[in-house]
């Protein structure tokens, strides 16, 4: 499938029949646009809900380069303004989407296989991320590389991303991801996941919203744990955003959304994650307690503060995070 699938005339339902003369069939008269915008099909970038899905179109440049569109909404359920600007994590959401649907779209890769995101990088420019007057239209421009195969199959790459609003930089990122079949999916997880998907733990109690920059209760992913600068990752597989459809570990979202609201309650203060380089290690576990510390790192050099987040479980590292922050207007 190719971006001119979604770019195609379309008639306007229920346009009525006229009759021309005895000797011809009535036939339809229809108005037909040059151009229709939609969002790409939302199993193409693995979302249940449509309204999750930010892609609206994409293009093949070359073999290794391919453009996608974006919308982001002025207002979004759970990636929320933050200081008059759309939320850094939802570019970094847009990026994955973009790195899945390159892979079944452009490289075959079959919408059952299974995709494991080994890292992802995201800054942020956000004079040019204030929401305005309409949704914010991006384009993006992907180059991939470091591109596996296992036969003639697809089994991963890594990929840039710069994005552009209006012609200006508003965020640049860079992704790296593996996918395997199903049948091998099953036997990597079958010692830690059995038959089916692990009950998670009890809902612990959130920490204080307004400690980690949100508003609900409900959006908090942290709990508080006794050691300083630390706490434990809060598993709601009710959230309708975080948890858009049944999975058997921890999303890597959700891991990030832990990284930025620990770096609030690190900092005391709301702050806009301009910055944030992560690397995913391994499964973070739905059934085992994940330990969230945090610790600072020197200064960026245009004067954010850095911070470093792990998470841990039973001791082994899971993810790591370092997020710049800039301060966000009282």
């Amino acid at each position: 499938m190719s971006a001119s699938t979604f770019r195609v005339p379309h008639p306007i339902p229920g346009a009525r029949p006229t009759e021309e003369d005895s000797t011809t069939s009535a036939r339809v008269v229809v108005t037909r646009f040059p151009s229709l915008t939609t969002t790409v099909p939302k199993e193409l970038v693995h979302r249940a809900g449509v309204a999750e899905v930010m892609l609206t179109d994409w293009e093949r440049m070359d073999s290794t380069h391919f453009t996608v569109a974006a919308q982001l909404p002025r207002r979004h359920g759970f990636f929320a303004t933050i200081d008059g600007c759309h939320d850094p994590l939802l570019i970094a959401e847009t990026i994955r989407q973009s790195g899945i649907l390159l892979a079944h779209a452009e490289f075959g890769v079959p919408l059952d296989h299974q995709f494991l995101m080994w890292d992802l990088e995201v800054g942020v420019a956000p004079e040019h991320l204030l929401v305005g007057a309409t949704p914010a239209s991006l384009d993006i421009a992907i180059a991939c590389m470091d591109i596996k195969r296992r036969g003639s199959s697809l089994s991963g790459f890594h990929y840039k991303a710069v994005i552009r609003r209006d012609g200006e930089v508003a965020a640049t990122g860079a992704a790296t991801f593996t996918c395997t079949s199903p049948a091998v999916y099953r036997r990597l997880r079958a010692a830690r996941i059995g038959d089916g998907v692990p009950v998670p733990l009890p809902l612990t109690s959130p920490t204080a919203p307004q400690a980690v920059g949100r508003l609900s209760p409900t959006d908090v992913v942290l709990s508080p744990a006794p050691e300083p600068d630390c706490w434990q990752l809060r598993v709601d597989t009710r959230h309708p955003v975080l948890f858009d459809h049944p999975v058997d570990h921890m999303p890597g979202m959700a891991l990030l959304e832990a990284a930025r609201q620990a770096t609030s309650a690190f900092l005391g203060r709301a702050c806009l994650p301009v910055g944030v380089n992560s690397e995913f290690t391994r499964y973070a576990e739905l059934d085992t307690p994940c330990l969230i510390e945090v610790c600072s790192l020197p200064r960026h050099t245009n004067g954010g503060e850095r911070v470093l987040v792990t998470g841990r479980q039973d001791g082994s590292l899971v993810f790591t995070s370092a997020v710049t922050a800039a301060p966000v207007s009282a």
